[in-house]
């Protein structure tokens, strides 16, 4: 179980990890918009896809509201 800090940018032109922030933080960018939950679903899908694992391997553990969230790669 690994936890991570991600930085999310919502309603970008295409999802993408960028990379890590000077602090650590993961960038990622998603296509959706930040309403209903959508950005998230797509965060789980892009970091699901980037570390290899399933969607249901990746939770949102705090910040689900926010931008900045910690998520939890099982």
């Amino acid at each position: 179980m690994r936890r991570i800090t991600v930085k999310v940018v919502a309603n970008a032109p295409w999802s993408e990890v960028v990379g890590a922030m000077a602090d650590g933080t993961l960038k990622v960018k998603v296509r959706a918009v930040a309403e209903k939950g959508k950005a998230n679903d797509e965060l789980v899908r892009v970091l699901a896809e980037h570390f290899g694992v399933s969607k249901a391997s990746i939770v949102i553990v705090r910040g689900a509201a926010a931008t900045r969230k910690v998520v939890e790669i099982q």
